[in-house]
């Protein structure tokens, strides 16, 4: 890998990169460990038919506006993994694929030791940039299922064709478990959707795509006063890990209702309560669960754009809320998988963050690590493409580039 450099970055995602863009625009010379043997990112985890949920104008990189056509458009996952690499070969980002970070710790006398799979090394300065959706969740539940059930994460979900003929059930419906459900029924498998706590919200508002008014909100809502979308707004520590609204950039692009999916013949129920044997009880609050998620999106999301649009004079249409829907499924309150024929539990349940291998006292009781805009209290450390790190942006493409230039920043300044 070549001498160690002042600071090591470990992780090239679009928070490592965009990092070193910056540290190159300043000066600072560095080097950035990527576990994987190839660019991309985390994006090369999804499935066949992934599209970005985040529209073309989102994907604007520090030194690379995006150049790939319609900006209400949306691109694949292949396309995505494509920009990444190419942004890297833009700015010459001197990564080291390959390599990964077994353990980070304090070095006598200052700096940092980094045990890794091509030998140590030692840095003045790290940028943990290992993003978002580090390690797969599944639930303790799932060891209770039947052996002869087929069971996977949706980070493990590739098509269709990968899983066992007979129904499916998806526990989750955020952004993964919503559009797989689509694509699962569209492919003529039955499909039965276990409801969690994902807000829905329209996929365009006021005119323009919803990502383009949570960034503009995130970045300019403060300057007028509105500051519903930055870290320090948020209710409490646990809502870093709120999940993003269910939206889908399949097809062009479009809004997802449980609803509707329950018209079209998926089977809806509650929340995933318990499992005995291939007994599957859930909630028995779904018709409140619904309204609650269809009701999110006015709560709180809404209320910050309509603010911030209002405060700096901005010509956008007003957008009444939809109207109400009254449609609900049947109650089912539990069922059998071998009599439903289900043979296969899809868990859409999240990911959750993983910093064990930082052998220093950086997180907080939630897993998440303790830092003033990405400067972590520990000298020398700082992070980037964490979930509300500063702004509801931080861990997208079109906003982790501003946590990115502070961070470099600092670490210029050291």
């Amino acid at each position: 890998m070549g001498p160690t450099p002042d600071t090591v970055i470990i992780g090239a995602g679009q928070a490592g990169l965009t990092t070193s863009y910056w540290l190159t625009q300043l000066g600072v010379e560095h080097q950035i460990l990527e576990r994987r043997d190839s660019l991309g990112g985390a994006f090369q985890d999804r499935w066949d038919s992934f599209y970005m949920n985040t529209p073309n104008l989102s994907l604007d990189l520090p030194g690379m506006p995006f150049d790939g056509g319609d900006r209400d458009a949306f691109i694949s996952r292949d396309a995505v993994v494509n920009l990444f690499r190419r942004y890297a070969e833009l700015i010459a980002a001197p990564v080291h694929a390959g390599v990964d970070v077994t353990q980070l710790s304090d070095a006598p006398g200052g700096g940092f030791n980094l045990e890794t799979s091509f030998g140590d090394l030692q840095a003045r300065n790290v940028v943990l940039a290992t993003g978002a959706y580090q390690v797969p969740k599944v639930p303790a539940l799932a060891a209770k299922l039947p052996a002869g059930v087929t069971q996977l994460h949706t980070n493990d979900y590739r098509n269709p064709e990968q899983l066992p003929e007979g129904a499916v059930l998806i526990v989750g419906t955020g952004q993964s478990g919503g559009q797989i459900a689509e694509e699962l029924h569209d492919a003529g498998r039955d499909v039965h959707l276990s409801i969690s706590i994902v807000p829905e919200a329209p996929r365009r508002y006021r005119g323009q795509d919803l990502i383009f008014w949570m960034l503009e909100t995130g970045k300019h809502g403060p300057d007028y006063g509105v500051n519903a979308l930055t870290r320090e707004a948020l209710p409490s520590p646990a809502a870093r890990f709120a999940p993003n609204p269910l939206l889908s950039g399949k097809d062009g692009g479009h809004s997802i209702h449980l609803r509707e999916l329950g018209r079209r013949g998926m089977h809806l129920h509650g929340h995933l309560e318990a499992v005995d044997d291939g007994d599957i009880t859930f909630s028995n609050d779904l018709p409140d669960r619904l309204a609650a998620l269809e009701s999110a999106f006015s709560q709180r999301s809404r209320k910050a754009i309509d603010a911030y649009i209002a405060a700096a004079g901005i010509d956008a249409p007003a957008q009444p809320p939809a109207p109400v829907d009254e449609w609900l499924p049947p109650e089912t309150a539990g069922l059998n998988l071998a009599h439903q024929n289900i043979t296969t539990v899809l868990w859409s349940s999240g990911y959750k963050l993983d910093f064990r291998f930082v052998n220093m006292p950086l997180v907080d009781e939630w897993g998440y690590p303790r830092h003033s805009r990405g400067v972590a209290e520990i000298p020398g450390l700082y992070v980037v493409g964490l979930p509300w790190l500063t702004r509801h942006y931080s861990s997208i493409v079109g906003g982790v580039g501003l946590d990115a230039k502070y961070v470099a920043g600092r670490v210029a300044a050291a």
